[in-house]
């Protein structure tokens, strides 16, 4: 079994000097040899935000820094021409390339029109709040820069279900056009949640649902990306995606790999969505974000010995994908919900070693975010290399036995043994039964050694800090590769 790990090659902060492509031509190589292999990149298409926009400002999904639009021609992340270098030189070294995909919604429209439309309650969808009367709305988009290069649909009102600002009266309320109705097939929250920002792209409409897959197949042909980050899934109608995945992976050698942000801490509602969709996707565990969360803020007033409970992660292992922090939960956005810096360690070490299938790292914690002071995480690195060149997820025995001091240890010829606490010391007890090494070396510590007798230990781990023991001559080997 191949042991994945996906990096998200982004956070909110990143420079606006239209140079990442250019930092992972310059990385990839680095990121493979500690073990990476799947990196997700940001929207790669022109936001109306021009170089300011981190790329869910849907603007032009054909202009991937190719034309002069929104004031400029490069991306907030570089030229059409560097991304697809920078697609190259990952597949060079091994590394898959997950694209960002947004489809909810546009924004920074090229002309208005004037329509009828009724004001819909925020708080409920399902609820007008006025008769349908004549607003002045910004739906028309013609991609003058473009000029109709790869494809010459426009977009104009009859492609959307709602927005959000009327011209006319220089209001922003949220608008349900003349004759259309919010997608059924989507999350309740707020009676309806199909709305999220900008124009809602309706998925009703087959002229709009045919340019939707006409664009997909254009994109993966010219770029040679390997899967898909799905954006906000909720809000878009479930009925879309078995589909339109399906048209992606027919003419691709490999099963493309495709992952949906679907926001819910609610394990059941996360089930259900995989069974409307057909298991065609995984999803992102919330669920277990939530729990690092408020782990990490609760300190020994947390059980830790329930930390998987109530997770995809546990519940539906092969649809997760589980995750620590990512560019929405850091601080400063609107999902803010970071896990504190003290439990980072153990939050990566549940993730990264154990047998989930495709965890993801986040770029701030693999890199630092400078505008919120944060660093890289510690022994990030070494876990990723660990779980690339040691683990063997299918012989994992686990002792979640005590509510403030939780391990486990991974069977074979490469022992792992992790012990975590969230209060006083602890220790934990493991008999590596096929190893043949003698002492187990603590990554966060070397100088915390367990000498083994016939394959029985005791392992340490000190106050509020979580161990990662491997054997002796696997630390060295360890510590030779990643002297990069």
């Amino acid at each position: 079994m191949m042991n994945h790990t996906l990096l998200q090659y982004f956070e909110w902060y990143l420079p606006e000097d239209a140079g990442h492509w250019k930092r992972l031509i310059q990385e990839s190589l680095t990121l493979a040899q500690i073990g990476y292999d799947r990196i997700w990149l940001p929207p790669a298409y022109k936001g109306q935000g021009g170089l300011n926009d981190v790329g869910y400002g849907v603007y032009d999904m054909y202009d991937l820094g190719e034309f002069d639009q929104k004031g400029t021609i490069p991306t907030k992340y570089g030229t059409k021409d560097e991304y697809l270098k920078a697609i190259q030189t990952a597949h060079e070294n091994h590394l898959e390339i997950i694209a960002d995909i947004v489809f909810n919604h546009r924004m920074g429209a090229d002309g208005k029109e004037t329509i009828k439309a009724k004001e819909i309650s925020w708080a409920d969808r399902d609820e007008a709040i006025s008769d349908e009367e004549e607003v002045e709305v910004w739906t028309r988009f013609t991609f003058p820069g473009r000029k109709g290069k790869y494809s010459d649909f426009t977009w104009d009102w009859s492609c959307f279900t709602g927005t959000d600002y009327d011209a006319r009266t220089k209001k922003t309320k949220l608008l349900e056009f003349y004759h259309k109705k919010w997608a059924e097939n989507v999350s309740q929250e707020n009676g309806n949640f199909d709305y999220i920002m900008g124009d809602d792209v309706d998925f009703s409409n087959p002229r709009v649902v045919e340019e939707l897959y006409r664009w997909g197949i254009w994109y993966r042909d010219l770029t040679g990306i390997d899967g898909y980050r799905l954006d906000a899934v909720k809000s878009i109608d479930a009925g879309f995606f078995p589909g339109w995945l399906n048209a992606m992976r027919q003419e691709s050698q490999d099963n493309l790999f495709a992952v949906g942000e679907y926001w819910s801490g609610n394990i059941e509602e996360l089930k259900a969505y995989l069974v409307k969709v057909s298991y065609s996707m995984l999803l992102f565990d919330v669920p277990l974000h939530f729990h690092l969360y408020d782990a990490s803020r609760s300190y020994d007033r947390y059980d830790m010995s329930k930390i998987l409970d109530g997770t995809l992660t546990k519940e539906e292992p092969q649809s997760a994908v589980a995750f620590v922090d990512n560019h929405d939960t850091q601080p400063g956005q609107a999902l803010q919900s970071w896990v504190e810096d003290w439990f980072k360690v153990h939050a990566y070490a549940l993730i990264l070693l154990r047998d989930c299938v495709c965890p993801c790292v986040f770029y701030g914690d693999h890199a630092g975010i400078p505008k919120n002071g944060k660093t890289k995480v510690p022994f990030l690195n070494e876990m990723v290399w660990i779980r690339k060149h040691l683990l063997e997820p299918d012989m994992i025995e686990d002792r979640f036995d005590d509510p403030h001091c939780v391990g486990w240890s991974v069977q074979g010829k490469h022992p792992v043994v992790v012990v975590m606490t969230n209060g006083w010391a602890g220790s934990k007890e493991f008999t590596l039964e096929e190893s043949q090494c003698e002492m187990m070396v603590d990554i966060t510590d070397s100088s915390r050694v367990v000498y083994l007798d016939k394959g029985l230990g005791k392992f340490l781990c000190q106050d509020g800090k979580c161990s990662i023991y491997i054997n002796e001559e696997d630390y060295k080997w360890m510590k030779e590769d990643l002297e990069i």
